[in-house]
């Protein structure tokens, strides 16, 4: 059975990010797929410091990463990039957790689409060797798009779904031969 972990890149409490993220887990779980959302608000991830002695949880975050099939990350936009919380969780990861493997890429904005956030997050993704789905999720105008907890847009509510339907079928593609920068760029 195939394995999806989420990765959602936001601190809030009532977390938008979060919510898009379960509806992606949730159409993952209806192909057939095992899912996990990793909650950054759970691991105690200190800044990145490759000379420090304590790292906090990040052999955890990074072993549950490595080990799944295939990965979804969700992000707010922060000032039309991805939240610094999950570009820690990322810096903490490196080849050994992406290389490979396929990544789904969800974005949820307070305002217009956030392109950019996802943009950013393809290229440290390709960067890392992962094979990034074409297909992503923009959420824009998040507090307007949800109530009750959930889409209120359909359209919206299928794309998310969608991610979550590919993330599993693609989970399993074969991964392009290692690139020059996989021998030298070894990340965190």
């Amino acid at each position: 059975m195939v394995t999806i972990a989420a990765v959602a890149g936001s601190l809030r409490t009532e977390s938008y990010t979060r919510l898009a993220l379960d509806r992606a887990l949730d159409a993952a779980e209806a192909t057939g797929a095992d899912t996990e959302l990793l909650d950054l608000r759970a691991f105690d991830l200190p800044i990145l410091n490759p000379d420090a002695d304590d790292q906090g949880d990040a052999a955890a975050f990074t072993r549950r990463v490595r080990e799944a099939d295939a990965v979804l990350l969700g992000s707010p936009v922060y000032h039309g990039s991805y939240s610094g919380a999950l570009k820690n969780a990322l810096d903490h990861c490196g080849f050994d957790e992406f290389e490979g493997t396929t990544v789904g890429l969800l974005g949820v904005a307070g305002g217009a689409f956030p392109i950019t956030a996802l943009e950013h997050l393809r290229s440290v993704c390709r960067a890392l060797d992962a094979w990034v789905l074409p297909h992503q999720a923009a959420i824009p105008r998040a507090s307007s798009a949800f109530a009750d907890g959930r889409l209120t847009d359909d359209t919206l509510a299928e794309r998310v779904a969608t991610l979550g339907r590919r993330i599993v079928e693609y989970a399993t593609i074969e991964a392009n031969p290692s690139t020059f920068e996989s021998d030298r760029n070894v990340g965190g």
